[in-house]
């Protein structure tokens, strides 16, 4: 027969206590949205990704073609954006079938992303009528610069932001103020793609300080940690990368310009560019919608539960870490089918 021990039955009762209270606790804060604001949220969420569907297909035919006459003979002129020019060949059959087909696609795709942003702008004053996203302006509007850039395969959303796509996906809202307050973006750089990004950049022909600028300004480097820069607002932005290995150069800048980040070393960081990521749009409070890259919600919670744990790290955030891990592992104990995470 098994023995009785009193002492590990008081231990066990004190867990279980704590554990039902820790329980109730968080679930009164994570809420779920109304009705009228889930069903904004899909049929925004409908024509959102329709839009990006269609912007892909309006990139496959940027720039133009014409005919250009050159020795009395009709050549066939691809353009680009950057008043690029490759002739196609001579006037033919073909070519002209060519030019027939690109010509009614470009205008038929043009005329789809002309629509579908009206339609956008009508669902964004209704995500704000219906109180359907509360994700910051600000943003929202990196995520829209680095995507109509080009440059959204580049960067990874980590830290507190990464709660907005979660609770979106679910379909509710954490009510701890101190689980969200923040006013930066970690943005993780994949240096594994670097050459290509780079070459993106030199596409655009901009730093990356002066793409955040076309958002607001009063973006400036901080001189004392040049990974983060900082608005007339105080909102900040951090660019960090994996910690250096193989043939990553170090320290490591974003681009040539003068005026650049640098990418800081972070622990962890290459565990969360092989990890699973997780994909979702976003709202503000404005109505405004953006796609945010993250990492999944169950690695968001291992990082957390092992940044709190560090004796090194700030206690305050110590304690916001271990909330934040509590509150996305009660989310998907809770609402299981609104996360779907896929492989990097």
């Amino acid at each position: 027969m098994t023995s009785f021990h009193y002492a590990n039955y008081v231990d066990f009762n004190i867990f279980s206590a704590y554990y039902t209270k820790m329980t109730n606790t968080l679930n009164k804060h994570i809420r779920e949205i109304d009705g009228n604001a889930q069903r904004q949220y899909i049929d925004a969420k409908a024509v959102f990704t329709a839009l990006e569907e269609a912007r892909k297909s309006a990139a496959e035919v940027r720039g133009g073609m014409l005919w250009k006459t050159q020795n009395g003979t009709d050549y066939l002129i691809r353009t680009t954006t950057r008043r690029g020019q490759k002739s196609l060949g001579p006037r033919s059959e073909q070519n002209e079938k060519i030019f027939v087909e690109f010509t009614a696609r470009k205008r038929r795709v043009e005329q789809r992303v002309s629509e579908l942003r009206k339609e956008l702008e009508r669902h964004r004053r209704l995500n704000k009528i219906y109180h359907v996203g509360r994700a910051p302006d600000m943003l929202v509007a990196i995520l829209n610069k680095l995507a109509a850039s080009g440059l959204s395969e580049y960067f990874t959303v980590i830290g507190t932001h990464s709660l907005y796509a979660y609770e979106a996906a679910a379909g509710v809202r954490f009510e701890l103020n101190e689980a969200l307050e923040t006013k930066d973006i970690d943005l993780l750089w994949d240096t594994r793609k670097r050459l290509s990004f780079l070459g993106q950049m030199e596409v655009l022909g901009s730093s990356f300080l002066a793409l955040l600028r076309q958002v607001d300004a009063t973006f400036e480097l901080r001189r004392d940690q040049l990974y983060t820069a900082v608005n007339n607002h105080g909102f900040e932005v951090d660019v960090v990368r994996r910690v250096a290995k193989d043939s990553d150069p170090h320290p490591l800048k974003l681009t040539d310009h003068d005026d650049e980040f640098y990418a800081v070393q972070a622990e962890k960081a290459g565990i969360l560019l092989d990890g699973e990521k997780f994909s979702s749009m976003i709202v503000s409070s404005t109505g405004r919608m953006a796609r945010m890259h993250t990492i999944s919600p169950a690695v968001f919670v291992r990082l957390k539960q092992w940044l709190g744990e560090r004796d090194s790290r700030d206690p305050l955030k110590r304690k916001r870490d271990l909330l934040q891990a509590e509150l996305v592992e009660k989310m998907l104990e809770e609402y299981p089918l609104g996360i779907p995470a896929t492989k990097a």
